[in-house]
């Protein structure tokens, strides 16, 4: 593997795991009125848009990392709107 896909890699890892710990407190607690529905409105959305780009680019780095992103992301917006 390249140096630039472990780069890839490498970031990938590091931006779906800066969510873990967020689902985790959000899934623990069912707290999330300091959590921001507009923020989370616009990660989702900008997400599933680099989806489409690793779809259209078939870099399945981008795709797979920003996949892994949107679930977690996901888990916390769908949180978001059932506990406000």
């Amino acid at each position: 593997m390249a140096w630039v896909s472990l780069m890839g890699l490498a970031a990938g890892i590091c931006t779906t795991a800066a969510y873990v710990p967020q689902v985790l407190k959000t899934w623990r607690s069912r707290s999330t009125s300091d959590i921001s529905l507009a923020m989370f409105l616009v990660m989702v959305t900008g997400v599933t848009l680099w989806i489409g780009y690793g779809i259209a680019l078939r870099d399945w780095l981008i795709v797979g990392a920003n996949a892994a992103t949107l679930f977690l992301t996901g888990i916390v917006l769908l949180l978001k709107l059932r506990h406000g």
